[in-house]
């Protein structure tokens, strides 16, 4: 439980970096960032599953590159539906998600050596 407490305040603080690092990505505050990395977990846990089982024939055609355009289309959703959370557009979505993406897996790698079990 608190391994997931945790990964949910660093992927709030890494949606305010993308903020800070792209002006195509808005949040308001800490609180407003929270939500926002919040409702994005619950879409990538929910919607994404089914988006992609649905565009399955695209992204073989695509060689992967289609899941880009899903992660953009969840990342713009959430934008979509918060009021602290802003995306400018869908290539601000494609490059917030990316960024967002990657901060997400360094977050990853180190809560898994911080919460290893010996």
């Amino acid at each position: 439980m608190l391994k997931l407490i945790v990964k949910w305040l660093l992927l709030a603080a890494a949606l305010l970096t993308v903020a800070h690092l792209y002006s195509g990505v808005q949040v308001q505050s800490f609180t407003s960032a929270l939500i926002a990395a919040f409702v994005i977990g619950l879409l990538n846990t929910i919607v994404r599953p089914v988006l992609v089982l649905l565009t399955l024939p695209v992204t073989l055609i695509t060689v992967g590159l289609f899941l880009f355009v899903i992660n953009a289309l969840m990342f713009w959703a959430a934008a979509s539906v918060l009021d602290g959370f802003k995306v400018t557009g869908f290539v601000a979505a494609l490059i917030g998600s990316v960024l967002y993406s990657l901060l997400g897996l360094l977050i990853d790698a180190a809560l898994e050596r911080l919460f290893r079990k010996n």
